[in-house]
């Protein structure tokens, strides 16, 4: 079995900088043109330390996401690779939720919520 933890799967991206029985705090930062393999994310917030733009991949299709520094969106819980398609490196922090409130995979879902 593959293992999806982006921290194990992708670790010259994610790394945790917190955690606790409620939640995990994740760094990522990567370069234009890396890219990362599927992994999964639970329930989360996520915050745009720069400017964002990646191409996000799912069994469902792809979706491409853009987003300025210092914006926070929810990330419902979903399985996807991504790709840095910017000019600029991509700085972000992840904040994940554990338990019940982590939620469950949807697969139709790509990127963070329009709303």
């Amino acid at each position: 079995m593959v293992d999806e933890d982006p921290v194990t799967s992708n670790p010259e991206h994610y790394r945790t900088i917190f955690e606790n029985e409620h939640v995990r705090v994740l760094d990522y930062s990567d370069e234009p043109g890396e890219s990362t393999t599927a992994h999964v994310h639970p329930n989360s917030v996520m915050i745009t330390l720069t400017n964002f733009r990646r191409r996000l991949s799912t069994a469902a299709g792809d979706r491409n996401v853009e987003l300025t520094a210092n914006q926070v969106v929810w990330l419902p819980a979903q399985r996807h690779a991504g790709e840095n398609t910017g000019i600029t490196p991509t700085h972000t922090i992840l904040v994940e939720l554990k338990g019940a409130a982590g939620g469950a995979v949807d697969d139709s879902v790509i990127g963070p919520a329009t709303t």
